[in-house]
């Protein structure tokens, strides 16, 4: 007899496709990867890397900018690249691609400027992983703009470099 086969729900499958668009990342800090859907079907995709004709982290390093967080301490951002989530929507404004209404699926809450663009956008709900440091402004933007977020665990993703140190 075969075995049972259980078919994920929408929001599992999804994620494993945008775990799988995130193999695309170039920069080793945040292998992050974005999927847009609109009536269960993927409209775009995106993946953390610089900008189109720049070199990427993983070929010339990173671009760290220093960053001082309300509480006095310091952080360290990779500005080199543009994040996940920016280059799906990017990605679908370069093809003419409406997301107005869509879903976006994610690893971690969006950071502040992915946030304000998915709410100019009309993206109407993301889902996402786990937490991103300092998201609560992300947070407070996405409900007073009536977008769903949906945050699978309250963890706060980690990665090499996140608080004062390079690699």
């Amino acid at each position: 007899m075969p075995e049972n086969h259980v078919r994920p729900d929408w929001d599992t499958y999804f994620l494993e496709i945008m775990r799988a668009v995130a193999t695309r990342a170039t920069c080793d800090r945040g292998r992050s990867g974005a999927v847009i859907v609109k009536d269960k079907r993927i409209i775009c995709t995106g993946y953390v890397g610089a900008p189109r004709g720049l070199p990427h982290c993983d070929e010339v390093g990173h671009l760290f900018k220093e960053s001082i967080k309300p509480d006095g301490t310091k952080t360290q951002n990779c500005v080199r690249t543009t994040h996940a989530e920016m280059n799906a929507i990017i990605q679908a404004a370069l093809h003419g691609v409406s997301v107005n209404g869509s879903t976006l699926y994610c690893r971690m809450t969006p950071c502040l400027d992915c946030t304000k663009a998915i709410i100019s956008a009309g993206i109407k709900r993301v889902v996402c992983e786990r937490r991103y440091k300092d998201d609560e402004i992300s947070r407070q933007f996405l409900k007073d703009a009536g977008v769903e977020l949906v945050v699978l665990s309250n963890e706060i993703q980690q990665y090499p470099s996140q608080d004062g140190q390079k690699n």
